[in-house]
């Protein structure tokens, strides 16, 4: 009987030496988090904290949601109302709480999303309060309003700034470079030509127009394109114009964002939809270079890598004949 036992003891230490305690998988989940450095983000709404891995990330904006996707982060919650096309996958995903509407979250489903992080922008920030006191959350500066040419830089910092978080360091630089060299490109293209564009905003058969300080600045200021009009310099919405307007200022190029298309999921405008007799009369019309810009890209993100790199490639397009 004692052989036994003894066997048996030495039998089960053998076990143990081989597979270590039952609670090991913890126990190195513990050691990752001991040896995680803490993160503190300062931002346009104070500073936040991150003193852990993020294990369930919300992301409250669908910038944010392309940021995570860059750096293959999972996602734990996300406003489902406006997904752009080039993250479809997720607005079908069960495992992904639906935080409500972009511009007006459900606070109740981002705590049952039991996040570790908050990702917000100026659309939510006047939740901040209410979602810090949920998880930690950081704000992306980004200014919607008038983005010139720090948008690029934004986006770059906080790809950045994601990427001490998550431990993605080397992968947010590669990301980084590659938006640096995509601007590159652009400029190799808008640098010289003395075309000048006006960017225009579609909704319900009206227009407005966007210059050097407004939500598309950045199109002139960081890509380099030369701007048709300086009168249209009204911030995030743009400021009403007339078709009239658009016909006397007779751009080269027109990029036309059809807003309609993304609040009403309808078709987006064509050269054959838009039936606008004095559109049809500008120079930019009769040289076949009307951009009909990605709408998802320009207005549900516009600040983001993915985004970005649809926004250039429009605006490439525009000076091809």
């Amino acid at each position: 009987m004692i052989h036994t036992c003894r066997a048996l003891a030495l039998s089960m230490a053998a076990t143990l030496s081989l597979h270590g305690p039952a609670h090991a998988a913890p126990a190195t989940e513990s050691a990752q988090a001991r040896a995680y450095q803490p993160v503190t983000v300062r931002h346009a709404l104070g500073s936040t904290t991150i003193d852990k891995p993020p294990r369930r990330v919300v992301a409250l904006d669908m910038n944010e949601v392309d940021f995570l996707d860059q750096l293959g982060i999972p996602v734990a919650g996300m406003p489902k109302d406006f997904v752009p096309r080039f993250l479809a996958g997720y607005q079908q995903a069960g495992d992904i709480v639906d935080t409500g509407a972009i511009v007006q979250p459900n606070l109740e489903r981002v705590h049952a999303a039991r996040p570790d992080l908050i990702l917000i922008t100026s659309l939510q920030a006047r939740h901040y309060a209410e979602l810090r006191q949920i998880a930690p959350t950081v704000h992306f500066d980004v200014d919607y309003s008038n983005s010139e040419k720090k948008h690029v830089e934004v986006i770059k910092d906080h790809l950045l700034t994601l990427g001490r978080i998550f431990d993605k360091d080397e992968l947010a630089r590669q990301k980084a470079a590659s938006l640096d060299a995509k601007v590159r490109q652009a400029r190799r293209v808008t640098d010289g030509p003395p075309e000048k564009a006006l960017v225009i905003l579609h909704n319900n058969g009206a227009f407005s127009a966007f210059g050097v300080r407004s939500r598309y600045g950045f199109v002139f200021e960081a890509l380099g394109v030369q701007p048709a009009s300086t009168t249209a310099e009204a911030g995030l919405h743009g400021q009403p114009v007339s078709s009239e307007f658009i016909r006397q200022a007779d751009p080269d190029i027109i990029y036309i964002v059809d807003r309609t298309a993304v609040m009403e999921r309808r078709p987006a405008l064509t050269a054959e939809t838009l039936g606008n007799p004095l559109l049809r009369q500008t120079r930019a019309w009769r040289n076949g270079r009307v951009v009909f810009a990605d709408p998802q890209a320009w207005y549900v993100t516009a600040a983001s890598p993915t985004s970005l790199n649809i926004i250039i490639d429009d605006v490439i397009s525009g000076y091809r004949r």
